[in-house]
């Protein structure tokens, strides 16, 4: 009897990305896999957005289901998704990014080969030429099927993005992104992980990642504070799970994205008062986990020590703001 392959729904979220949609469907009409199911949201968008998506669902009726709906953000787009998706598996593409051919066949096959709950695989960031400017190797040193209670550095090492992975749909019987909030990964990722038993991974490089160049220039907003509370709904769900005395692994979370990750954030905020507003923030974040300087300095990411790991430029910036020398980062950003 011929096997039939697990049914795949990607979820595409779609608001005002005229200029580079065309490109993103193209990658996925083009899916190797075959049982396949492209769930394009609409999110109100104002552009041209609506008539792409008309003419690519009207040309691939088999593989694209389009939706319209009023604006409600990423989180409220893609949960709107995740209620009328039919597969066995949930993935997530931005609809300015794009995938290789063999995206969703690979990660499918792994799933049934490992019966694993969730699948990552790596990520480039490109520029508008399809540059490749940076590589992002998920999970080195680590085999192709993890299992969580022996692997559970993961946790914390992991990059909890949407869009590189692969969920079975049973993950999200009781669990959907925030709405209404930013940094939704953050909040949703680590908490569907921690209900797996079996996570698998390929090491290769399927998911492109558009740098765009007006997100470069974004001013950052105190929406960076969703990062704080994405973390505080992250220590609440794992305080219930049977990983709760694993406190290593979660003040090493805590740390990354809570520290390191959020004082990347701050160093795009141009206000002054929202900069000083947002630090004072980090600082009663904090103390209140009892995370200290040493913690910040020793602190290791696959294994290696983080600070020394990055460039000198970043390295020196985040010792700034370690030394608590604000004034200073101020003027130099």
């Amino acid at each position: 009897m011929k096997h039939v392959p697990s049914k795949v729904s990607v979820i595409v979220p779609v608001y005002n990305v005229e200029n580079y949609l065309a490109r993103c469907l193209e990658s996925l009409i083009s899916q190797t896999h075959q049982n396949i199911e492209i769930l394009v949201v609409n999110d109100g968008s104002k552009d041209h957005s609506e008539q792409i998506i008309r003419e690519y669902a009207g040309k691939y009726p088999d593989k694209i289901r389009s939706f319209t709906k009023e604006n409600g953000g990423l989180s409220d787009a893609r949960n709107f998704g995740i209620d009328r998706a039919t597969g066995d598996y949930i993935g997530f593409v931005d609809s300015d990014d794009y995938v290789d051919p063999s995206m969703f066949e690979e990660m499918a096959t792994l799933a049934e080969k490992h019966q694993a709950e969730m699948v990552i695989c790596n990520i480039q960031k490109v520029n508008g030429q399809g540059k490749v400017i940076q590589k992002l190797t998920q999970l080195p040193d680590m085999p192709e099927k993890i299992i969580l209670e022996d692997h559970f550095s993961v946790f914390s090492d992991i990059s909890y993005f949407a869009c590189n992975k692969l969920f079975r749909k049973e993950l999200f019987k009781e669990k959907r992104f925030k709405r209404d909030a930013h940094f939704e990964d953050i909040q949703l990722i680590p908490q569907l992980l921690l209900g797996c038993k079996i996570i698998s991974q390929t090491q290769n490089f399927h998911y492109q990642y558009l740098e765009r160049a007006d997100s470069i220039t974004k001013t950052h907003t105190e929406k960076g504070l969703d990062i704080l509370r994405a973390v505080e709904d992250v220590e609440i769900f794992f305080a219930k799970t049977k990983y709760s005395d694993q406190l290593h692994e979660l003040k090493n979370f805590q740390i990354f994205e809570g520290v390191y990750c959020y004082i990347a954030y701050l160093a795009y905020v141009k206000n002054d008062d929202v900069f000083y507003k947002m630090c004072e923030k980090l600082e009663q974040f904090m103390k209140k986990r009892d995370i200290k300087l040493k913690n910040l300095l020793n602190y290791s990411r696959f294994g290696k020590n983080y600070l020394l790991s990055l460039s000198l430029k970043k390295r020196i910036f985040y010792l700034l703001f370690f030394a608590r020398q604000k004034k200073l980062i101020r003027k130099l950003i």
